[in-house]
């Protein structure tokens, strides 16, 4: 890691150097959709707990259990939705851009 930090050497040509930092962008992506992911679990957690267990105890009743699974299916279902949407998106602006950067 600490070559990328370097300044750069006649040994890095422009496409080695591009190709690191795509390689450390990926690596930023990654580590923000693990994040996101998690930060979804633990709020679909949260608010399906609080929404469907009125008094926690060593075992879930039959309408506990099916309050939980359907309150994680619309969280799921709803991110899933938005993603969707926000790639969709995501696509279109870069389509738009690039025609304008030939």
């Amino acid at each position: 890691m600490s070559d990328f930090f370097k300044s750069s050497s006649s040994s890095s040509s422009p496409s080695d150097m591009t190709a690191k930092k795509e390689a450390v962008m990926n690596g930023v992506r990654s580590e923000i959709a693990l994040a996101s992911a998690q930060e979804l679990i633990n709020k679909t957690n949260e608010k399906c707990f609080a929404k469907c267990i009125a008094k926690p105890g060593t075992s879930l009743s039959s309408s506990e259990e099916t309050c939980l699974s359907r309150c994680l299916e619309r969280y799921l279902e709803t991110f899933n939705i938005i993603s969707k949407t926000y790639s969709t998106r995501l696509s279109r602006e870069r389509e738009q851009r690039q025609p304008n950067q030939i």
